[in-house]
């Protein structure tokens, strides 16, 4: 995956050309995050920073940059391309144009829950996203993924089916297929930046947005919006990655060894993850807000055109997730 590296990233590889230079053995990984502190894939990296440490005697350790003092992810990708950082956590639609076995995740309900969705990422499946990942042309070695979520829309009104979305507009990603996702749905989706959906929420040039429980109440979303619908149109996967450039200068015995608490750190970030989901609805319940059950049934035939515009040519990794259990 080629990109285009801007003038940070330029500045930043300068600043880091003495990391480049010599082994990463006995030296600080960077790794980074578009994240806050005390995110889950925040902690869970820095988790497996300690036990890097520990297990190497001190000889490689872990320095985080979250809260995206690198850049944002698209600055971060071509950094760790060049080798400025080690390790990142990315969204996957980053690298959709490259593995398109990737867009399958962006697809509505093509989880039935969260529960199936870790049995995909957890097994052959998932292992072969990963796999042609790192076979790619993105200079990136995958090395695990990361829950994102489970998204739902929230408004000022309960929806329970497809009708009571008429006339309604969405803020939502902007990105055609998650507008094509919304207006089958039922309602007008309305592509937007995640900074300007407070205030168009506020003034009511959007009805309602949609996103994870703890980005609604972190965003302070719910102080304009009060009713959380359950429709659970998403469940999208992260992934975290590793520089092809530094993972090369790496040992075989270093490479295992990351390999394997890649694969703790995801675990652990799941557990952190369900835990931030379950601490963000009872606060949000506390606030006033409302969780609205609804016919996922219904939806899930509604966006039946949109997995069919955008999943044909995945159709036979559709039907293997499908046959997941």
């Amino acid at each position: 995956m080629a990109f285009r590296a801007s003038a940070f990233t330029l500045c930043t590889l300068a600043a880091t050309l003495g990391c480049m230079a010599a082994p990463v053995a006995g030296q600080e990984l960077r790794a980074a995050d578009v994240y806050v502190n005390g995110h889950p894939t925040v902690t869970a990296i820095a988790s497996m920073g300690k036990k890097l440490e520990a297990q190497t005697g001190g000889r490689m350790k872990i320095k985080q940059f979250p809260n995206a003092v690198l850049g944002d992810e698209r600055a971060m990708i071509e950094q760790t391309q060049a080798g400025a950082i080690d390790i990142a956590r990315i969204s996957l639609g980053s690298l959709g144009a490259v593995v398109p076995d990737i867009n399958v995740f962006n697809l509505p309900y093509v989880f039935r829950d969260e529960a199936h969705m870790r049995a995909v990422i957890d097994g052959p499946i998932g292992a072969e996203i990963l796999d042609k990942i790192t076979k790619s042309s993105v200079n990136l070695i995958a090395l695990g993924f990361m829950d994102g979520g489970t998204r739902h829309l929230y408004a000022n009104k309960a929806i329970t089916m497809p009708a009571d979305l008429r006339g309604m507009k969405f803020a939502v990603m902007d990105n055609p297929l998650f507008i094509d996702i919304m207006n089958a749905m039922g309602g007008t989706g309305v592509g937007m930046g995640v900074g300007e959906v407070y205030a168009a929420l506020q003034a009511t040039v959007v009805d309602g947005a949609e996103s994870t429980p703890p980005s609604f109440l972190s965003t302070n979303h719910y102080q304009v919006s009060k009713v959380f619908n359950q429709t659970g149109h998403l469940i999208i996967p992260e992934i975290f990655v590793y520089s092809k450039v530094k993972w090369e200068q790496l040992p075989a015995a270093d490479q295992a060894l990351i390999t394997k608490l890649s694969r703790e750190a995801q675990l652990e970030q799941r557990q952190l993850w369900d835990k931030r989901v379950g601490e963000a609805r009872t606060a949000l319940k506390a606030a006033g807000v409302k969780f609205v059950e609804v016919d996922k049934k219904l939806f899930f035939d509604s966006t039946a055109p949109v997995r069919a515009k955008y999943g044909a040519p995945l159709a036979s990794l559709i039907n293997r997730i499908a046959a997941t259990n």
